[in-house]
């Protein structure tokens, strides 16, 4: 099973929308939203109020290839506000039913890489061996780390429900964080792609990936020239001692 929900630089929702859009699997079940989610409002068109809208939480199945194992893949438009433990508990009831044997999410892992390098994978697993397999596909191991939001915790209720689950992190720049990164995506995705051992054309999210590179070079030449305008100052604008005390002794007001 492969689960994503909205995350830092939304990592997890580009790589996993990405690839279910391209397997195009077949409809499975819904979460009930009412349940962990409450409409805050409403949406009215050309004055007439439309019945309140909830986040999807879908699944979605797929079948491989024979000799292959199928996927399930979980797509969650938003993460709940509470309810946080409950929903990823209802995630794994659907991996149980239907016999998965390994579960993977994915997140983004915020370093100190520039935004022009290809960023790294990072791997976390609930158990050593899982991580013995990783290490030998060339992910990195960050040591300690935290993964935010179900991304992460769906992991700690797998591990607790003894489901082996495995978390990809691609690299974020840290200044990078609140814009949306197909770069890192692309990198999960074909890693993922190699341990599932499925066929995606990824070559939609690489021009994803491409375009961002481009807006993020942009973002950093904007950043730095506001850096060194605030920062700086010309020479000549600044006064110096003399011109100061030039100035007091012109005023007729100044305190003798």
């Amino acid at each position: 099973m492969i689960a994503a929900w909205p995350g830092i630089a939304n990592v997890a929702m580009i790589a996993g929308s990405y690839l279910a859009h391209k397997l195009n699997p077949k409809p499975l079940a819904e979460v009930v939203a009412p349940y962990f989610f409450d409409p805050i409002g409403v949406l009215v068109r050309d004055n007439v109020v439309e019945s309140p809208q909830f986040p999807e939480s879908r699944f979605f199945y797929w079948k491989n290839s024979p000799g292959k194992k199928d996927l399930i893949i979980f797509i969650g438009d938003d993460q709940p506000a509470s309810k946080t433990y409950e929903m990823a508990h209802t995630v794994i009831d659907v991996a149980e039913r239907f016999g998965v044997k390994r579960l993977y999410t994915c997140a983004a892992a915020l370093t100190r890489i520039h935004h022009s390098e290809q960023p790294k994978v990072w791997g976390a697993a609930t158990r050593e061996p899982l991580l013995t397999d990783l290490k030998a596909r060339g992910l990195v191991m960050g040591g300690d780390l935290q993964i935010s939001g179900l991304n992460g915790l769906l992991l700690g209720v797998a591990k607790e429900r003894q489901i082996d689950a495995i978390c990809l992190l691609g690299e974020v720049p840290q200044y990078a964080s609140r814009f949306p990164n197909p770069i890192a995506a692309l990198s999960i995705a074909e890693t993922m792609l190699k341990i599932l051992d499925v066929d995606v054309d990824l070559a939609e999210l690489r021009e994803q990936a491409t375009e961002a590179a481009g807006r993020l070079k942009e973002m950093a030449a904007e950043a730095m020239g506001d850096y060194i305008d605030y920062f700086t100052e010309p020479i000549w604008e600044r006064g110096g001692p003399e011109e100061e005390e030039d100035e007091e002794d012109d005023n007729p007001n100044s305190p003798n």
